[in-house]
């Protein structure tokens, strides 16, 4: 079993930064990705950024040049820098674990945090 915890969300100003966290802790070794996905209100969720066990990332569109995944192994952690927020970042960001190649598709994810709510306003 794979257990993720996500903390750091919070309400931000427009143009402003925040770091969340995911903390992983189980069989993290039998997973390929960990994930940062978010969902905002009415919309389904969508795939933000993605790091393998190689280093390999991936980010969406939206997040490229704006968002950086880190990860910690001496922490066990996964963290999501967000930089020069805008209001369409809004939402519950979720990390996740996966063993699937098809790491953009919220359905291929077995393992999931229970969200920290990210707010970008002024």
């Amino acid at each position: 079993q794979v257990q993720l915890v996500e903390s750091g969300g919070g309400l931000v100003q427009p143009g402003g930064s925040l770091r969340l966290s995911c903390a992983v802790s189980g069989s993290i070794r039998s997973q390929n990705v960990i994930t940062w996905f978010r969902q905002a209100p009415g919309k389904e969720r969508e795939f933000v950024a993605a790091i393998r066990w190689s280093g390999s990332i991936a980010y969406s569109d939206a997040a490229k040049g704006r968002f950086s995944i880190i990860r910690d192994n001496a922490k066990s952690t996964v963290d999501l820098q967000m930089r020069s927020l805008k209001a369409e970042d809004t939402g519950v960001y979720y990390c996740a674990a996966s063993r699937s190649v098809a790491i953009r598709d919220p359905g291929a994810y077995d393992y999931w945090g229970q969200g920290t709510r990210v707010t970008v306003s002024s």
